[in-house]
């Protein structure tokens, strides 16, 4: 039975991959199963028609993962909103937000108005990269503009005349511009929607009421019971998706095709079916725990310098996480 404690002269030389939980700070590679595509789908229905969607599913399962790579918010995380360097700038009118644990109305809707002020700045970077650049060149210009004229006209005499379109022309007309570019925010996806209490949720009411803008509340099952109970806000709810755990063709599917999470290396062995078996019963389809499992499964056999992953590594790695009986 292979080993399951470190020493120090063992330890993995690879940092250990992040989990893929909920609310975590780095992106993972995104895993394009089913339940992502009726997420995706969920989320344009919602966005289409204008309603209040409402997702609930178990922990591990992939919810927060999907969120955040269909709002693609990690491009936005990525990018400095004052940047005025070259660099494109992908359209993004999703907004992902997971409130915290003590949440006031006042506090969910100004941190919701601050994501969108966020996307609203990266939908006018270009315009504010074309203005710097043309002001750039009246700004040259009208250096050398005057320094020819230092010499050629009298200054006490004669008034300096100017170049058109001068510098605050050109800048008054981008600021219009700027202006006229509307919020780019259509649909709003709220993670950890169980967090929110009533007068919160009436907030969230108010932000749809609003404008043209859809909302999708994630969460927990029982979700769905607690919100019926609010006519004024159930009554708002279009669309419902339950998110379901990977079936047993989709997680053979991943590991015949060999893929694991973000820096975990496995052998490229084929597995045996034993051990295919051993996997799939460990983690019941849970996204989080497959990531877990087989993040383990790499420290298991670096542990022990083993080069095939079989059904005895894959139990000594179950082993070594809370995950409750299999």
């Amino acid at each position: 039975m292979p080993h399951q404690q470190t020493s120090p002269q063992q330890s993995s030389p690879h940092p250990p991959s992040s989990d893929t939980g909920t609310n975590r700070s780095q992106p993972s590679a995104i895993v394009e199963t089913l339940e992502h595509r009726r997420f995706a789908e969920f989320c344009d229905a919602c966005r289409r028609y204008g309603y209040i969607g409402l997702c609930y599913g178990p922990p591990g399962v992939g919810k927060t993962l999907s969120a955040r790579n269909y709002s693609r918010w990690d491009k936005v995380k990525e990018s400095d909103r004052w940047d005025s360097g070259p660099g494109q700038v992908p359209t993004l009118d999703t907004v992902f937000y997971t409130p915290s644990v003590v949440n006031a109305p006042g506090n969910v809707s100004s941190d919701i108005r601050r994501c969108r002020d966020t996307l609203r700045d990266l939908a006018i970077r270009p315009l504010r990269l074309e203005k710097e650049e043309r002001l750039g060149v009246i700004r040259r210009r009208d250096e050398e503009y005057h320094a020819k004229l230092l010499y050629e006209i009298d200054w006490l005499a004669e008034s300096l005349p100017e170049c058109h379109p001068t510098y605050g022309e050109v800048a008054k007309e981008y600021s219009i511009k700027e202006l006229q570019i509307r919020d780019p925010t259509t649909l709003i996806l709220i993670d950890e929607a169980d967090r929110l209490r009533m007068a919160s949720l009436e907030q969230v009411r108010a932000i749809f009421d609003a404008g043209e803008i859809s909302v999708i509340l994630i969460g927990m099952p029982g979700l769905e019971k607690r919100l019926a109970r609010y006519p004024q806000f159930y009554s708002r709810i279009g669309f419902v998706h339950e998110f379901r755990p990977l079936g047993i063709s989709e997680i053979r599917q991943l590991l015949e095709q060999r893929w694991t999470p973000p820096g975990v290396h496995l052998p490229a062995k084929p597995l045996d079916q034993e051990t295919v078996a051993a996997i799939i019963r460990i983690t019941g389809g849970n996204f989080r725990l497959l990531n877990r499992l087989l993040t383990q499964m790499e420290r298991i056999l670096e542990i022990n310098a083993l080069q095939e992953v079989t059904k005895a590594v894959v139990e000594a790695a179950r082993e070594s996480l809370v995950i409750g009986e299999a």
